[in-house]
């Protein structure tokens, strides 16, 4: 099993996709990696070879931002949003759209589910 960047990737899929399961890496940053390193895109995971997975996992470090390192930037960048008082902050804090959506009758993921509201006799 391969171990990149702290992240266990599946065995049986293709190293193109195995790649997407770190957060931060798509489909294109994937296929950039694999043909920066001469890896062959179609190969399975489970058959990669130690100098493949090193080679991999170097320019992965050498390049890319990714998991906790992204994942702490991103949360930073939030804060910092909030932290000034801005109105995308105000958004974050109030868990609402940030980018101007629709919100009176959508929203359902961001807002959570319907509060029920109870009439009186």
């Amino acid at each position: 099993m391969a171990r990149i960047a702290g992240v266990d990737l599946p065995k049986n899929e293709r190293v193109e996709i195995g790649l997407t399961r770190i957060f931060g890496i798509g489909r294109s940053l994937s296929v950039k990696i694999l043909s920066e390193t001469g890896v062959n895109p179609d190969t399975r995971v489970k058959n990669l070879t130690d100098e493949d997975i090193v080679k991999i996992r170097n320019v992965i470090e050498k390049d890319q931002k990714v998991e906790g390192d992204l994942r702490r930037e991103l949360a930073m960048n939030i804060k910092r949003l909030i932290d000034i008082g801005s109105y995308r902050g105000l958004r974050h804090k109030a868990h609402l759209p940030a980018r101007g959506q629709r919100t009176r009758t959508n929203a359902r993921t961001r807002k959570g589910p319907r509060k029920l509201i109870v009439k009186k006799k």
